[in-house]
């Protein structure tokens, strides 16, 4: 094992770039959650009702782009069908145009930014129907596609299915699972989808997710984004605001494609976090290495990284941490958040069984409203992760800790861990299978606090445990192995300080 204690020397107390002048979040805000698969309109009512208020900074939105319809075998729609593209017309199951419109204008009224997951590197595969959301037709075999309109002259020729990932040629000249391949290099293509982008600019997006960048030249990327406008000014942008853009570049290592090609053109997604945390919480590694978290454990470096622990890509396999594993899932989000590496996504699902199933449906084509329950979570088959209290009080303590970097770091040798924020926050994690009776320093100005994870502050009380922090900044903390939770998070501010002296 490498990461040794002498990282703390190197590493704690370090502080990371604040990717706020990039990501266009306001600066009181912070962490984007992905709504996977919800409608324009529910996204809008969140953004007002629940987001804002908590103080995410924003939302990535599934593809707005047209899609083919794609039915399972018993005759519901998947989830990868708004992956396979039928043109760019804003028409899909979670609405169309003016939907969209509406979403953006009150989504940035309340300050919580608008992120699109934009599929421009290929169209469909072959499939039975031919028939796109927005009513579009295709000739599959011809690689016509009229509504953009593509020919096959604008894709990869000869054509071909990627089988080597070694071959970096094959993987961005290739066709990904049989998704026809576009050829970004021709002027054409560029152009439109530019004007894709563009379109969705000046409905008031903030940025961009590119699916699937890692199959495109960077180059060709570069010459795409060289085109977009400015972001505008009519949903509240500063003239001349760059989009955000982070890009999906699948990377666990001994590929000759790597992050860093792409990073001079956006930010990209750190699949590495997700795969290394997921170790660490299901106690395959032991948490005192996480000292040393960030660029010492061969991560992109934090000024280019979006960080998550799972995505909707990752969620339907075993390789990463859930809802379905809800303690350890919740506890490495709650680290992820605590720890000021990388821009943070955290992902909001529905519940599934099957790896192909789509959102919940009303007779299988109208995607069903989440409904949302007197304890603020969801129902109608919504999971809402982002609803959860474990997850959305670390959000605030994020938004609390900004600007500060990690001091005061303690563990056992084991897995029990703790560290300040400066002197603005405090966390602890107990995975140990034992109590944990500590008197730790946690950098606060003394006062009464309540931890955010076992409950909140209501007037003068806590619902959940308090914390006393003395004049010198010491606490004494315990926490069962039997916890709901193995974390406890306090910090300044209202949501958790009860009072200072």
């Amino acid at each position: 094992m490498f990461f040794l204690t002498l990282a703390i020397s190197l590493l704690v107390g370090s502080v990371y770039s604040d990717h706020h002048d990039r990501t266009n979040q306001l600066p009181d805000r912070s962490t984007i959650v992905h709504l996977f698969e919800w409608k324009w309109k529910d996204i809008a009512d969140e953004c007002e009702r629940f987001l804002a208020p908590k103080g995410f900074g924003g939302v990535q939105i599934s593809p707005p782009s047209e899609n083919l319809i794609i039915h399972q075998s018993d005759g519901s729609r998947t989830w990868y069908e708004r992956y396979q593209v039928m043109s760019y017309k804003l028409k899909t199951r979670s609405g169309d145009r003016e939907d969209f419109l509406n979403m953006t204008r009150r989504c940035n009224q309340v300050g919580v930014r608008i992120y699109a997951d934009v599929v421009v590197n290929h169209m469909t595969g072959d499939h039975p129907t031919n028939k796109g959301t927005g009513g579009s037709t295709a000739d599959f075999k011809k690689y016509s596609y009229p509504a953009v309109p593509y020919t096959q002259d604008h894709f990869h020729h000869p054509y071909c299915v990627i089988n080597n990932y070694q071959n970096a040629e094959e993987v961005r000249g290739c066709d990904l699972v049989g998704l026809k391949d576009l050829n970004h290099g021709h002027s054409f293509v560029q152009n439109k989808i530019a004007d894709f982008l563009n379109d969705l600019i000046s409905l008031g997006v903030a940025g961009f997710r590119v699916d699937a960048a890692k199959h495109m030249w960077p180059a060709d990327l570069g010459a795409i984004y060289a085109k977009l406008h400015n972001l505008n000014t009519d949903f509240g942008f500063q003239p001349n605001t760059k989009p955000y853009i982070y890009q999906e570049v699948i990377y666990y290592g001994n590929e000759p494609i790597t992050p860093k090609e792409y990073t001079m053109y956006g930010d990209v997604t750190e699949f590495k976090v997700g795969a290394e945390l997921k170790n660490v919480f299901r106690g395959d590694n032991a948490m005192k290495w996480l000292v040393s978290w960030g660029e010492a454990w061969a991560l992109s470096p934090s000024e280019t990284a979006l960080v998550f622990i799972d995505n909707h890509d990752t969620q339907r396999s075993n390789d990463v941490l859930t809802y379905k594993e809800s303690r350890a899932y919740k506890a490495a989000i709650a680290f992820m958040l605590a720890h000021p590496y990388g821009e943070p996504r955290i992902m909001s699902s529905y519940f599934f069984e099957n790896n192909e199933q789509g959102p919940p449906s009303d007779n299988e084509e109208n995607i069903v409203s989440p409904s949302i329950n007197k304890d603020d979570t969801c129902g109608n088959g919504w999971v809402c992760e982002h609803r959860w209290r474990q997850i959305y009080q670390m959000v605030a303590f994020r938004n609390a800790v900004r600007g500060t970097s990690i001091q005061n770091w303690w563990d056992n040798g084991n897995n029990q861990i703790a560290f300040s924020r400066g002197e603005k926050g405090f966390i602890v994690f107990n995975a140990e299978g034992r109590d944990l009776d500590q008197n730790l320093q946690t950098g606060l100005p003394p006062g009464e606090y309540c931890d955010v994870i076992t409950g909140k502050k209501e007037k003068n009380s806590c619902t959940g445990i308090k914390v006393i922090v003395n004049n010198d900044g010491r606490a004494d903390i315990h926490m069962s192995s039997r916890a709901e939770d193995v974390h406890l998070a306090i910090h300044v501010g209202k949501e958790s300080s009860l009072q200072t002296r």
